[in-house]
């Protein structure tokens, strides 16, 4: 079964994670067909960037939310085709505005406590109080949620802090910790109090994350069994840098999976490795809409895009491997299928670009960089450093195309933390290079509307209020019932400007030694299998 945690995150490739349930894919027969299960053995991963703190209530950088999966578990999760199976919880129901569950008999903390309704509806109080400031709120639980247990029927009851289309998702989606947790967020911050499968026993900042399989842990995903051949002992996450690094060392079976982009895939494939497949956006931009901003001037953000031949661009960052986006969510099955891209952007004209800057008052200067009221058009452009070699040459395509246009872009490369912090903390960028990863339209909402860092999540400074009046709308409409308003919706927001998909990429997770399922582009923890 196909475990899918509902969930949002942001940085480079896989950037604000969300939920969803994404397919594994693989095309003929890899290593692994005339290999045997192995027990006893360690699964090694490759990660691109440190995570920082893990606490799965307090972050939404991927590389964290990714290996919290392996830690805490959700209430409910998710089927191949998006539809939702067991998880902590054996029952569930919701409407737009209330939800119940019903835990399954038998879980345990990973301390060996009892996993209660009251400690699931702590959870849940944590995110909805807004005086905990958790950027989960708004995300996958409304400001003002709050939830009731009974503990001797292992029932927790949710009451929505607004309307949510997809409350079951959403809350059953959350990752969950242990009743003592919730007070003691710094042992969060490091793992400790879960759920999941595995436990944390050891980390090395910038360097690894050692995981130990819980032997008690018999409640995965559906009908999930304990007893199987093949399942890791432990769990290693190694912080590699460098894509061609991980490659050589998926090779040489010092790895036993890494997400690979660009050129190194070719020999890997022609190497025979298992990889599962995930389609990601690889290609979004946003412009910083705060007072005083360049971003702020929908005239200067239309001559920015125009400045660029995104279709060239695209296929520089995905190694001519990409597709045009079609909206901000990728994730298959795609909760709401349709097309807000297709014919909103403006198309690549220099000229017109330059027209544009001159009709906002922004003149060429004597070295080229335009100015207005004395003030230089001189911008920075953010990009993940841990999204692959391709990032920092398209980066340079976009600044070489700005500079023709008479724009200035300083360009800084930062890793995962660091663009949260950029971001949310001290909002000094005018252009984000990375892209936010959904899978529900729900889910963008406190990314381009509501409050702005450091009440809120609104990091662009986006005030549409078709947008707003659009989502809002749709929120009272139970699940695909408003995929029509949430398209309507989105188109608002890429119509503005306000944010600008361009090229998705299919991003390969390759194993060695190893098969697993991927989905929303991390590996599923209950279903690694160990060969040799």
């Amino acid at each position: 079964m196909k475990k899918a945690r509902l969930t949002a995150a942001i940085t480079s490739v896989v950037a604000l994670t969300v939920s969803a349930c994404g397919g594994t894919s693989q095309a003929g027969q890899d290593r692994t067909a005339n290999q045997k299960p192995v027990e006893g053995k360690t699964f090694t991963m490759a990660i691109g960037t440190d995570p920082g703190a893990l606490d799965p209530a307090m972050t939404v950088l991927a590389v964290a939310l990714d290996i919290d999966r392996y830690l805490y578990d959700s209430l409910i999760n998710l089927d191949d085709t998006g539809k939702p199976i067991a998880g902590l919880a054996e029952k569930w129901e919701a409407t737009t505005t209330t939800a119940s569950f019903t835990l399954r008999k038998g879980i345990t903390c990973d301390d060996g406590t009892p996993l209660t309704a009251s400690d699931v509806a702590a959870n849940i109080g944590f995110i909805g109080d807004p005086a905990n400031k958790s950027p989960m709120a708004g995300i996958a639980i409304a400001p003002g949620t709050k939830a009731t247990a009974d503990d001797a029927a292992r029932k927790i009851t949710i009451t929505s802090g607004a309307p949510d289309a997809f409350l079951l998702r959403n809350a059953g989606g959350l990752p969950i910790v242990c009743g003592k947790g919730v007070t003691d967020r710094q042992a969060l911050a490091k793992g400790k109090y879960g759920t999941g499968m595995f436990t944390m026993t050891e980390i090395v900042p910038n360097d690894h994350y050692t995981l130990t399989r819980r032997k008690d842990y018999a409640w995965g995903p559906g009908k999930w069994q304990r007893e199987q051949p093949g399942l890791p002992e432990k769990v290693v996450f190694r912080v590699i840098q460098n894509t061609t690094t991980a490659a050589n060392l998926l090779l040489s079976g010092e790895l036993n999976g890494a997400r690979i982009t660009g050129q190194d895939q070719q020999r890997l494939r022609a190497q025979k490795l298992f990889h599962g497949e995930q389609v990601v956006p690889m290609g979004e931009m946003f412009f910083n809409q705060a007072p005083g901003r360049a971003g702020a001037d929908p005239a200067v953000r239309r001559a920015l895009v125009q400045a660029l031949d995104l279709p060239q661009i695209g296929k520089v960052l995905t190694g001519s491997s990409g597709a045009p986006s079609r909206g901000m969510v990728t994730t298959e099955p795609r909760a709401c299928p349709g097309d807000a891209v297709s014919g909103k952007l403006p198309a690549f004209d220099v000229a017109a670009a330059k027209a544009g800057l001159d009709a906002a008052g922004w003149k060429p200067g004597a070295d080229g960089v335009r100015v207005k009221d004395g003030k230089r058009l001189a911008l920075t452009a953010i990009y993940g450093t841990q999204a692959g070699p391709t990032t920092a040459p398209s980066a340079e395509l976009m600044q070489q195309s700005w500079k023709a246009a008479g724009v200035e872009v300083t360009l800084k490369g930062l890793d995962s933390p660091g663009t949260s912090q950029v971001l949310f903390n001290t909002g000094e960028w005018d252009i984000s290079l990375a892209p936010l990863t959904l899978v529900l339209p729900s889910q963008a909402v406190p990314f381009v509307s509501g409050p702005k860092p450091p009440a809120g999540t609104n990091f662009a400074h986006i005030a549409n209020k078709r947008y707003t009046a659009l989502a809002a709308q749709a929120a009272h409409m139970p699940g695909d019932s408003g995929c029509a308003t949430w398209l309507a919706a989105e188109t608002a927001l890429i119509e503005r400007l306000d944010v600008v998909p361009y090229v998705n990429s299919v991003i390969p997770t390759f194993g060695s030694n190893a098969r697993f399922k991927v989905s929303f582009g991390s590996v599923e923890p209950s279903s690694i299998r160990m060969y040799g």
